[in-house]
């Protein structure tokens, strides 16, 4: 045997619901009214059961479109990432967990060998701030410096930038994956000086700093772009063999071979 169906709000109640955009009220309200009146809720206990669910609704719901706005490539946490195989201390890693560095409009850069962690640790990173009701968004540095390049044919690139910053974190990954020309270079110095004790940046590259004139083509703009970045900044240094060739082996696969 079924349940009865509850019966429908009255229509004032329910049109007021729905001007006042209430769904998660609108949607809850009649079953709710049948168990309170059943099982004598006291009006605050009926009244507070459909405040949280409201509540409870809506944070969901900012989370989706969180999730969504951070364009994330793919989908990576915190506890999928296997701590006792990274070089990541664990005492680093819970520190970047609790997210306080986001808080502080700190920075974090992961230095490293490829296939030793930097993106899954940045995009995960990335997917605890969201579901922390921070603003997140994802670049890799070739896509992060294209979306500037569209900015200098209508002088928006202020407003670009401004428009990025409303975000509590952005992440650049891929950084130094390809060689930026003089303007790209510009464009990125511009960003991550705005970006300056406003707002945190999460940087993934291969190349130590030391390196990184290797990708961008005057001395000083490397300089002054690190000389930001690294002020608040807290740099993690990844080692050790590829994760996806240790994979790779496990799956059948052989270690490649040089000469």
């Amino acid at each position: 045997m079924t349940a009865a169906t509850p019966p429908p709000l009255p229509a004032d109640l329910n049109e007021g619901l729905k001007r006042l955009k209430m769904a998660a009220m609108r949607r809850l309200a009649p079953e709710l009214l049948v168990t309170a009146k059943t099982q004598r809720w006291k009006p605050e206990e009926f009244l507070r059961t459909l405040v949280e669910a409201e509540i409870a609704s809506r944070e969901a719901s900012n989370a989706r479109t969180r999730m969504r706005q951070a364009a994330f490539p793919v989908t990576k946490t915190l506890e999928e990432f296997d701590i006792a195989a990274s070089s990541i201390p664990p005492a680093t890693f819970d520190y970047l967990s609790s997210l306080e560095w986001i808080r502080a409009a700190e920075n974090v850069c992961l230095i490293g060998p490829a296939g030793t962690g930097k993106s899954h640790t940045l995009i995960a990173l990335g997917t605890a701030a969201v579901e922390h009701g921070h603003r997140t968004r994802y670049f890799t540095a070739a896509e992060l410096v294209e979306t500037l390049y569209r900015g200098l044919a209508d002088n928006s690139v202020g407003k670009l930038i401004d428009a990025l910053l409303r975000n509590d974190l952005i992440l650049i990954d891929e950084l130094g994956f390809a060689p930026l020309d003089d303007t790209g270079a510009q464009l990125l110095f511009r960003f991550v000086a705005a970006a300056y004790e406003r707002r945190s940046l999460g940087i993934a590259s291969h190349w130590p700093f030391e390196s990184w004139g290797r990708f961008l083509p005057e001395h000083t703009t490397a300089v002054s772009m690190l000389d930001r970045l690294l002020h608040h900044c807290h740099t993690v240094v990844t080692d050790g063999d590829s994760y996806r060739m240790r994979q790779a082996r496990a799956n059948g696969g052989t270690r490649l071979k040089t000469n």
